[in-house]
């Protein structure tokens, strides 16, 4: 896994946690677990493009195309 993945999806964690602790004070929790779903699943497209790329390559080396 490259490390800038990894320091993207980091950056995006800390994003969430921000504005999931500020929306709570202001009393939104919908819009506060919206926010956290929303980065989660950003994170997981993230995650899931990086797996296909992975199976591609698999295949490629070993000729299973």
């Amino acid at each position: 896994m490259e490390v800038d993945l990894i320091f993207k999806i980091a950056a995006i964690g800390i994003i969430v946690a921000v504005l999931n602790q500020l929306l709570k004070r202001a009393e939104r929790d919908e819009q506060a677990m919206m926010t956290t779903l929303a980065g989660l699943i950003v994170v997981l497209m993230m995650i899931v493009n990086e797996i296909g790329d992975l199976f591609e390559t698999i295949k490629s080396v070993f000729g299973l195309y």
